[in-house]
């Protein structure tokens, strides 16, 4: 099992690393290249988890708190995120999507799932969509409770 599992993380961190920025090359849509791959995940984890800090964002994208700054500034300068102070910490401030952002995510979204649908329904059947569901909802799971520990 040891081999198996060596196996997977390897071909997981290949799809992560190449397959990302390979699928967003390859589809033709104005849209998504208007921004790169890392500003489009900011925009998503600010999405699902904003308003967020931008020392969070820096977490949660692997990265120097200086390269978010620069990403944001280009977001905001764009009026897809917008940053906030907060009420009870003036100190604090909080990175929110407009709702231009807003919207860009969702088109992205959906322009991605096409894609990928489209990529994959060719090659890969039902019931290993459905292996695939079951597998990255169990990753999911394991790498929540393991952000509780750290």
């Amino acid at each position: 099992m040891e081999k198996q599992l060596k196996e997977a993380v390897e071909l997981f961190e290949e799809v992560i690393i190449y397959g990302t920025e390979r699928v967003l090359k390859s589809i033709d849509n104005p849209i998504v290249h208007e921004f790169s791959p890392e500003q489009i995940q900011m925009m998503k984890i600010i999405d699902k988890h904003g308003p967020i800090t931008a020392g969070s964002l820096a977490v949660m994208q692997g990265v120097h708190k200086s390269a978010i700054s620069n990403r944001l500034k280009k977001l905001e300068e764009k009026g897809f995120v917008q940053i906030v102070k907060s009420d009870s910490d003036q100190r604090t401030k909080w990175v929110e999507l407009t709702d231009e952002g807003s919207d860009f995510v969702e088109k992205a979204r959906a322009i991605l799932s096409s894609f990928i649908s489209s990529l994959l329904s060719d090659h890969v059947d039902e019931k290993e969509v459905e292996q695939f569901v079951k597998t990255f909802r169990k990753l999911k799971e394991i790498m929540k409770l393991g952000e509780g520990e750290r």
